[in-house]
């Protein structure tokens, strides 16, 4: 086989590739001698059809079949011998196949980026320090209870926190706009779920009271024709409702999967998970803030198929989190929207894979089962969903890809200079900024 490098562009590489003759016609032989066997053609018993006439039959569709996985083949025996390490599937142009004649053939295709890794010692950054306190406990507690309350309908005048239920009528220019009417619409008083003004100007009133409320549309409002409008509402409160809270009984520990040990198991779920969030969130912070430092400290001459891989990639989560159980066409999201991620998403696998490489790291064992431990303690049955993950190599696949990364960003953490940044639990559950974008 004979392997020359036509072009060498960046990270594109042209290899013209050329298989001897012999090679070709002899499998072509092969593959017919062996169909003489089994073959039916008209005027001929079976298995007694000359190997000329298995050939007129038979001889373009094997040539191509073999044609077809030589090429393939041949691909990958040049690239291991010009030591070259393709990203995705070559174009394959130009094949010259004759009979009689060498098969030659051009593979067009980019290699993964040399990447000169700046030392560790110059990546800097802060470690979120936190722990839960008795009074976050409480609050969490609150926000449990918030989540399980009810209404319940009184003589009370409207205040922030309360239900009220309205009809109302919007107006502009005395005339009624497109959907500026309601009937028996329930809404919380501060909860910012209508236009500025509209909220503030019930509160103080009573059921069966009315007012009109003379209203501007905020300017960057999502209906065009509505932008910085002057309207009036006329309103009318048909009921005040109170907030009432679910008493702390073993009818609510229920809903959150407490069947017995009362208040005091409930409030030890209840750390517990706080914690595991606590602790998660933290893990996440610092392996961002190392990523980040890694791509920013890094440049990395990206391969256009590494990005179009991780276009196609955030496509498919957006549609997952969005698109419910629809078939979206992926090509009808503009790759645009999705490039500047994607870029940054490559360029921090090949730095990343650089670093494993350099440092010669593999998943550890261990990290892996207590990985795979902490994600089975979520269900009724761990040990169900422990063994699961290790009958599954893609799933388990995945949680090696996540530890790795863990085992990369503590190398760093070890070399880096870092800062303790002592933060309140709610601030350190709360995900940093995506870079680019403003805290």
């Amino acid at each position: 086989m004979q392997v020359s490098i036509e072009s060498s562009t960046g990270l594109e590489r042209q290899l013209k590739i050329g298989v001897p003759a012999e090679k070709i016609d002899q499998e072509v032989i092969n593959r017919l001698q062996k169909a003489m066997k089994t073959v039916s053609i008209k005027g001929f018993r079976k298995g007694k059809v000359p190997l000329k006439v298995v050939k007129q039959h038979y001889g373009k569709g094997v040539r191509q079949e073999v044609v077809g996985e030589i090429v393939n083949s041949s691909f990958y025996e040049a690239i291991q011998q010009e030591d070259l390490k393709p990203v995705g599937q070559p174009q394959i142009n130009d094949i010259s196949d004759k009979e009689g004649q060498d098969l030659e053939f051009m593979a067009v295709f980019e290699v993964f980026p040399e990447v000169a890794l700046k030392p560790l010692t110059k990546v800097k950054l802060d470690r979120p320090v936190a722990e839960v306190t008795d009074a976050d406990i409480e609050s969490m507690i609150d926000q449990l209870r918030n989540q399980q309350s009810t209404f319940k309908v009184g003589k009370k005048k409207a205040k922030d926190g309360h239900q009220v239920n309205i009809d109302y009528v919007g107006t502009r220019d005395g005339e009624e706009f497109d959907g500026g009417k309601a009937e028996g619409q329930d809404l919380i008083l501060g909860s910012n779920s209508m236009i500025p003004g509209f909220e503030k100007g019930l509160a103080g009133l009573s059921a069966g009271e009315e007012t009109v409320l003379k209203l501007s549309f905020p300017e960057d409002y999502h209906a065009e024709d509505l932008k910085g409008a002057a309207v009036e509402f006329a309103v009318k409160v048909n009921s005040v409702a109170s907030k009432v809270l679910p008493k702390m009984d073993d009818e609510f520990f229920k809903l959150f999967g407490v069947e017995s040990g009362g208040e005091e198991k409930f409030r030890e779920d209840v750390v517990a998970n706080m914690e595991r969030e606590l602790r998660n969130a933290i893990r996440t912070k610092v392996k961002n803030r190392v990523m980040n430092q890694l791509f920013e400290l890094n440049s990395v001459d990206l391969p256009s198929a590494l990005v179009a891989h991780e276009i196609t990639q955030l496509k498919q989560q957006m549609v997952q989190q969005f698109g419910g159980g629809q078939q979206i066409d992926l090509s009808m999201l503009p790759d645009d929207m999705f490039r500047e991620k994607a870029e940054r998403r490559a360029a921090l696998g090949v730095i990343v894979s650089e670093i494993v490489k350099v440092e010669e790291l593999s998943p550890d064992e261990d990290q892996v089962r207590a990985r795979v431990d902490e994600i089975a303690s979520t269900y009724e049955q761990p040990k169900e969903v422990v063994d699961y993950y290790y009958s599954k190599p893609e799933l388990l696949s995945s949680v090696e890809g996540v530890v790795l990364e863990d085992q990369v960003t503590e190398l760093v953490l070890a070399k880096a200079k870092i800062k303790e940044q002592n933060l309140a639990y709610e601030d350190a559950i709360k995900p940093d900024p995506e870079p680019g974008s403003e805290a």
